[in-house]
């Protein structure tokens, strides 16, 4: 099968792992009541997506560790703030000795990130390349008006407008198969962080 559209098509044998891909989720498509207008199967990979990579956060990274370093941080910052504005430079001078030394508290809170995030970079890129690949990307979703508004669509295509220029579908409700992947991701994603117990969920 021949692919087009994808960064990722220029790697040797990379068409053999999208035509497996194909073999995984192109009966996922043909599950969707309505395949023409891919809600679902959108829905349900960008869900796949976000609990790979909120359970690589859970596993990966200390949650009460990062939250304790980022805590102290914020509160050097605050005391930081108030030597400044009562002009004392000695208690200034401390607390950037003390920052100073959090600063390896600072580099841990980057590296634990980057575990993650590293894990779960291929996986993502081959979903994205193989979306883009596949006869999603040239689908229109079409949403029902609550979705449509409750998304606030509308409001994100007048700023893709703004700053990206082109024009709007003139079908109404529609939307980027791209714009619905990134809405179903961010919501799931907070969904599993709340019920996986982080801190910083909602």
């Amino acid at each position: 099968m021949a692919y087009s559209g994808s960064f990722l098509l220029g790697i040797p044998g990379f068409g053999v792992v999208l035509d497996a891909l194909n073999h995984i989720f192109n009966p996922l498509i043909a599950l969707d009541p309505t395949p023409n207008n891919p809600i679902l199967s959108v829905f349900i990979i960008a869900l796949g997506v976000s609990i790979l990579t909120t359970v690589a956060q859970k596993l990966l990274v200390d949650q009460d560790k990062m939250n304790e370093m980022q805590a102290k941080s914020k509160a050097l910052q605050k005391e930081m703030k108030e030597a400044r504005a009562s002009g004392n430079s000695k208690k200034m001078a401390e607390i950037q000795a003390k920052q100073m030394e959090s600063m390896k508290d600072t580099n841990q809170i980057m590296m634990m990130s980057f575990k993650p995030m590293i894990i779960t970079m291929v996986p993502i890129l081959l979903m994205f390349a193989w979306m883009w690949s596949s006869s999603i990307h040239n689908i229109l979703i079409i949403l029902p008006p609550g979705v449509y508004y409750c998304t606030l669509t509308p409001v994100f295509h007048w700023i893709g407008l703004l700053f990206y220029g082109g024009q709007l579908s003139t079908i109404p409700f529609s939307i980027g198969w791209l714009f619905w992947y990134f809405i179903c991701t961010m919501g799931c994603s907070q969904i599993l962080r709340k019920y996986l117990g982080f801190k910083n969920g909602f």
